[in-house]
């Protein structure tokens, strides 16, 4: 059991998140991770909310780090700043000046802020979470698959019709066949091709991912 224990501790050093936690030392923000992610009801988190919450501790560290306010108020708006689309190149470029002039490098910092995939690989693969049943994300997702699966069936069904009614009115030639209907993924960000299952039994692309 101790052997397990410190084996899972080491896996999750070496993830991306386990990693920034010991670096920015955010005790307890591991067990805040698990929680939120497997609550009941309201009190659960998705992985997009998680990924945010723990970009704000991370900055939040480095502001403190650095002798920065780290007010709520303070950090939340800062991370909005650096990371909302909706911000303007020249405010984002005075949130960045403002870091830098207290020792802190907007560019490294954005760089090690994690994505929901990462987060993710972390609860799962690291930690060996399991979301119970019943999860509002994980409906969805079923949802998702089983709709595409649906259609992927009609359409081969309705493909097999029509080409075996070219065949018999001896439109086309066409023996004993089947059609196929592989519906494959291609992120033009980080290159992943793979099939909806696996896109969707995964948690997503590679983007922003690391081991």
């Amino acid at each position: 059991m101790g052997g397990d224990h410190r084996n899972l501790c080491q896996k999750a050093m070496n993830s991306k998140v386990g990693r920034l936690i010991e670096e920015y030392d955010l005790r307890g923000m591991d067990e805040r991770l698990v929680d939120a992610w497997t609550a009941e009801g309201d009190g659960r988190h998705s992985l997009r909310e998680l990924a945010d919450q723990f970009n704000r501790e991370l900055l939040r560290a480095a502001m403190a780090e650095a002798g920065t306010s780290t007010l709520d108020g303070e950090v939340a708006n800062t991370y909005r700043l650096l990371t909302a689309e909706d911000v303007s190149t020249g405010v984002r470029t005075q949130a960045e000046s403002a870091l830098e002039r207290d020792g802190i490098d907007p560019e490294a910092l954005r760089n090690d802020f994690v994505s929901h995939q990462a987060v993710h690989t972390y609860l799962t693969k690291d930690r060996g979470v399991e979301r119970p049943s019943g999860s509002s994300g994980r409906d969805r997702v079923e949802r998702t698959e089983s709709t595409i699966q649906r259609l992927t069936s009609r359409l081969v069904a309705v493909a097999e019709k029509r080409l075996r009614s070219l065949r018999d009115a001896d439109t086309i030639t066409l023996g004993t066949a089947s059609v196929l209907v592989d519906v494959r993924v291609i992120c033009e960000d980080c290159g992943t091709h793979t099939d909806v299952r696996t896109l969707l039994a995964e948690g997503g692309c590679e983007c922003d991912s690391d081991a």
